[in-house]
């Protein structure tokens, strides 16, 4: 969020750059009042933009694959248990980013309702006249002369050649219906009260109305007569930022400058354009900020997500290049996002692949000459034997059993399994650990542990974001009752399973 807001700003000021270098002295005043309206929109719009041409031509990064910090037993099958989640209450602590926005929110919104109040109080206290369908409100002992919406306010100490002309003036305001631009502002102004760059875009476009009703004005009315009155007329007007207020200190000098100022040419509206390579360049910085985002991926093809692995000789394998080996089915084991891992020799590629069409692993070798093989569940031993005990399975003939699954067979008995350990994890977790360490949100944690041939739990391991909730994980883990043991081609097998916890803290 935080990322997306300073997106927003920057796009902003970049534009608001654009109008005060290049279009803030053009007469195409409508022009300009549409592109502050529209710009500071396009803001909040362009970060989700995704243009699939522009993502496209930017030229990828290296991809990265992420070292894990769990290694596995080479002669291991391994499992993957489904996820388990422990809910826990977490000890309350205020989130003071919330706070202080609804803190800044509660503060700007109490500005506009006081604004309102006045501008209520103004209404009721003066007396009301109808023209044209437009609402006119004279506010004795008061030189005011503003607009808000349908309704005019001029003060009853204003002469009557005064009045005539700044009604002339605030009827434009009236018809053009710029209070709804102000309001638009005041309201991004209290939902986004931090950001500076509204309040200055509101100050713009209140200026691009005044130059709107003069220019109007001027066309019924002398220059000169219009100059003096601006000039000579008392500036004691309230300051409600949502109105179109005539006498607008501030404003005065720049008005008379802008109604002296030569209509612009029309080759002047090429300006506008300038728009378009910025927007490009929005685009782009947007689609390089999403392509920096580190992938665990290694490569992609037909649709499945590999981890490689490049080695001199599979056959004659050093102790380095086995290592290798072992951390990426280790990531293959505790990973969603990959489905296979290739391993590259000088003479061939060898594919593991945990998720083969037809259901069950599969081990695929091509060699450099074109020939290829495949192997799966049914003739694993064969794969065993040929290709090294490195090459793990998700599938075995007769996995390990928790006490009362030993009846079952195939993926009831899987099922029944996974099911037992992960209600034996969460009656046994020690919940309190959320408010002990202060934790929130979900704290992920990953275990892996070792069912030997005796049905004996083994080697347990874990990676957790705090040290306690590692140690939990593996005394949990470490209890769980002596199991069935696995079996493979008639013989009692180890069985390595990785099992994923989401500790919850509400």
């Amino acid at each position: 969020m935080i990322h997306y807001i300073l997106q927003v700003l920057f796009f902003q000021l970049l534009f608001l750059m654009i109008y005060d270098l290049f279009l803030k002295k053009e007469t195409f005043f409508n022009y300009n009042r549409l592109y502050l309206l529209i710009t500071p929109v396009l803001a909040f719009i362009i970060p989700y933009l995704k243009l699939q041409f522009i993502v496209n031509s930017v030229p990828e990064n290296a991809r990265l694959i992420i070292p894990p910090s769990l290694t596995t037993q080479p002669e291991l099958y391994v499992q993957n248990l489904p996820l388990v989640i422990i809910n826990t209450e977490g000890a309350w602590e205020p989130n003071w980013w919330v706070l202080s926005y609804l803190t800044g929110f509660i503060i700007s919104l109490g500005f506009f309702g006081c604004k309102y109040f006045h501008l209520k109080k103004l209404k009721n206290s003066g007396s009301s006249a109808y023209e044209n369908g437009i609402r006119i409100i004279n506010v004795p002992e008061s030189k005011i002369a503003y607009t808000f919406f349908n309704t005019i306010y001029l003060g009853n100490d204003l002469s009557k050649k005064e009045k005539q002309q700044i009604l002339s003036h605030e009827l434009v305001h009236v018809k053009q219906k710029h209070t709804y631009d102000l309001v638009f502002f005041e309201f991004l102004k209290v939902v986004i009260w931090f950001n500076p760059l509204v309040y200055i875009f509101q100050s713009r476009i209140a200026g691009v109305h005044e130059y709107i009703a003069d220019h109007e004005v001027v066309k019924t009315v002398s220059r000169k007569t219009y100059f003096e009155q601006l000039l000579n007329s008392a500036f004691n007007t309230k300051d409600i930022s949502f109105t179109n207020q005539f006498f607008n200190q501030s404003l005065i000098k720049k008005r008379i400058v802008m109604l002296q100022k030569n209509k612009s040419s029309k080759l002047s509206k090429f300006k506008f354009l300038l728009v378009v390579p910025l927007m490009l360049a929005m685009l782009t910085y947007v689609a390089c900020s999403d392509d920096q985002k580190i992938e665990n991926i290694t490569e992609q093809s037909n649709a499945e997500n590999f981890l490689t692995v490049e080695i001199e000789d599979f056959e004659n394998r050093t102790p380095e290049e086995k290592a290798k080996m072992k951390e990426a089915f280790d990531e293959l084991a505790n990973s969603e996002g990959y489905t296979a891992v290739k391993i590259i020799d000088k003479k061939k590629t060898i594919i593991y692949n945990k998720n083969a069409p037809d259901g069950t692993p599969s081990i695929t070798v091509e060699n450099n000459n074109g020939k290829t093989s495949k192997l799966n569940s049914n003739n694993s031993q064969e794969g065993l034997e040929k290709y090294g005990d490195e090459i793990p399975y998700a599938v075995i003939e007769k996995t390990p059993a928790y006490k009362g699954c030993q009846e079952y067979t195939g993926e009831v008995r899987k099922k029944c399994t996974s099911t037992e350990i992960s209600s034996f994890v969460n009656e046994n977790f020690d919940t309190s650990l959320g408010k002990k360490l202060g934790l929130t949100g979900i704290n992920r944690v990953i275990v892996q542990f070792r069912i030997d041939e005796t049905g004996e739990i083994q080697d347990v391991k874990a990676r957790a974001p705090h040290p306690e909730l590692e140690a939990e994980a593996i005394r949990v883990i470490a209890s769980i009752p002596q199991m069935e043991p696995g079996k493979h081609n008639g013989k009692l097998v180890s069985v390595m399973y990785s099992l994923p916890i989401a500790f919850k803290v509400n």
